[in-house]
């Protein structure tokens, strides 16, 4: 028996969630000043609960601005952006917003783009990482007024919005559970040393180590950029040593998607030989054999998170009240899958 299809919300819904009247609702989202903003906040959080968006022709109808929010971002992994540009389409088709999206280079060209942006009038401006961490760039947007929204940022801004998960905690979570499967020696790769996670997620491998009586070597932990080659790389040392690690933790897929190559390479089985982690919880997770064990990032979810707090901060403008910032947290979650198990107990040399 199929059960029937979720029926989509419509104004009485939030009317009736945001505790106003219909009227109220459609005085909000036609950007009528008349609303207090105490109840436009409350209609706002109800629309964002319910995933409500007027059909086109009312917006027609209505006469509702549509929000143009930009979006400049500089080589992250490809799995996060996939993952971060679908959250910004979904709800960008959901809020009627219009985005811009601007790839650039790390140098100095970044603040010429994001200035390009400032002067385009956009209504508000989102960064991933590793721009989200770049205190010039921060600077000259927050400067400029536009609403600014900062996403897996370690250094966080009052002037601008901000959303992420607790990084520290999620390596930490993460290094604890491979040591109460019974590893003791594990590898780590770091991330890019120029985004502040990767530091986070450093301090919470080593402090579950210092925690849970894992080996606290040197040699097991390597540098990492992100990327599958530095994974490669990072595979191929760990691996090399005299005494290799029982499992490597790599603080994102796509290096630990490398890992696992390398090991298969090796003639390694994972996880009977060699257990790997990720971190992220991208597609490619899914992709690879076997699927990955990793820390799951809801990198879609904060990227529609970063949209609708956009547009409740440009709604405040236009309205001329108070759109303080927001620091938001979203839950991390560990997902187990076929990459980690136990280690081998292997008989001992006999001798002759």
């Amino acid at each position: 028996m199929q059960s029937e299809p979720k029926r989509t919300p419509n104004m009485i819904d939030v009317a009736k969630l945001a505790g106003v009247s219909p009227m109220t609702v459609s005085r909000v989202m036609n950007g009528k000043a008349v609303v207090r903003g105490s109840t436009r906040k409350k209609v706002a959080d109800a629309v964002a609960a319910l995933n409500y968006a007027p059909n086109p022709e009312a917006r027609t109808i209505a006469g509702l601005k549509p929000v143009r929010v930009g979006f400049l971002y500089s080589k992250p992994s490809g799995a996060y952006l996939a993952e971060f540009l679908l959250g910004l389409l979904n709800q960008a088709s959901l809020n009627n917003v219009q985005l811009f999206v601007e790839a650039c280079e790390q140098g100095d060209r970044t603040l010429a783009q994001a200035q390009r942006l400032i002067d385009n009038n956009l209504d508000g401006v989102i960064l991933p990482p590793p721009l989200s961490d770049r205190a010039d760039i921060v600077n000259l947007l927050a400067e400029s007024g536009v609403p600014l929204v900062l996403v897996a940022s370690g250094q966080p801004d009052s002037r601008a919005s901000s959303i992420g998960i607790d990084e520290h905690a999620a390596a930490y979570e993460m290094t604890r559970h491979l040591i109460e499967l019974g590893h003791h020696r594990i590898g780590f790769v770091m991330g890019h040393p120029a985004q502040t996670c990767s530091g986070l997620r450093l301090q919470g491998y080593q402090d579950a180590l210092r925690d849970f009586g894992g080996e606290a070597a040197p040699e097991l932990v390597v540098p990492g950029l992100f990327n599958y080659r530095s994974g490669l790389d990072a595979a191929e040392h760990l691996l090399a040593l005299s005494e290799r690690p029982t499992a490597i933790f790599a603080s994102n897929d796509d290096m630990a998607a490398a890992v696992v190559a390398v090991a298969h390479r090796l003639r390694l089985d994972v996880p009977g030989d060699l257990t790997v982690t990720g971190f992220d919880d991208t597609a490619l997770a899914m992709t690879i054999w076997p699927a990955l064990t990793t820390v799951r990032q809801p990198t879609s979810a904060m990227a529609e998170a970063a949209v609708r707090c956009l547009v409740r901060q440009v709604q405040a403008q236009r309205s001329q009240q108070p759109s303080p910032a927001e620091q938001l947290s979203i839950a991390f979650t560990l997902v187990r899958r076929q990459s980690d198990a136990p280690p081998r107990i292997r008989p001992p040399a006999r001798a002759f």
